[in-house]
């Protein structure tokens, strides 16, 4: 499986259950809780790789139908009236009024720049989201790698040492200290961490 944001990933115990998107894996969670009831189940989401909740009581057809939309539930009807945020902002062009605190040398900085302080705040930002683009990959990657390992790693042999070769973009050493882990736990927290490896390679190159 490669993580993405439909995609959805669950275990019971060590072992992966199922795959895809987030209706078919959480009718395989459920159909296995209802054949073992002391069975522990986690489903992560692909994207972030965060543990995620779900309801599992009742039949099935009763997990499905509380699952969110984004998840395939039934859309909105067409003719559902929109609902427009109110207030300062321009929500047309999808610009949005937020609380910002500076220091009263950047407001005196901002004023002075051309278009006001609300445009140079976001030249400034979209310098930085373009700057730093490679190295927020990278991150969140690393992020998205970790929070599967805590969850399903943290009382496994190694486990520091592979959260440090995580970090530290050492992608031998992270295969060598997962090697004894199970199957399905090593090769999706190495499926998850290539993306960081491979960034971190990538980065130290150029």
């Amino acid at each position: 499986m490669n993580p993405g944001s439909n995609t959805y990933i669950a275990f019971e115990g060590d072992s992966c259950i199922a795959s895809g998107d987030l209706r078919t894996v959480a009718r395989a969670a459920k159909q296995t809780l209802d054949r073992h009831q002391e069975a522990s189940v986690l489903v992560f989401d692909g994207e972030t790789s965060g543990p995620i909740d779900i309801n599992f009581r009742g039949t099935a057809e009763d997990v499905l139908e509380r699952l969110p939309d984004i998840a395939g539930a039934p859309a909105a009807a067409e003719d559902a009236p929109v609902l427009t945020p109110r207030g300062p902002g321009r929500p047309k062009l999808g610009v949005v009024a937020r609380e910002v605190t500076l220091l009263p040398r950047h407001w005196e900085w901002l004023a002075q720049q051309r278009g006001g302080p609300s445009v140079a705040l976001r030249k400034l930002v979209d310098e930085a989201r373009r700057a730093n683009k490679e190295k927020d990959r990278i991150r969140h990657a690393q992020e998205a790698a970790y929070r599967f390992i805590a969850a399903m790693g943290e009382n496994k042999p190694h486990y520091e040492e592979v959260a440090r070769a995580l970090f530290a973009g050492d992608a031998e050493r992270f295969e060598a200290w997962t090697a004894s882990w199970p199957a399905d736990v090593r090769d999706h927290a190495r499926r998850l961490a290539t993306a960081a490896f491979k960034g971190a390679a990538e980065d130290a190159a150029g």
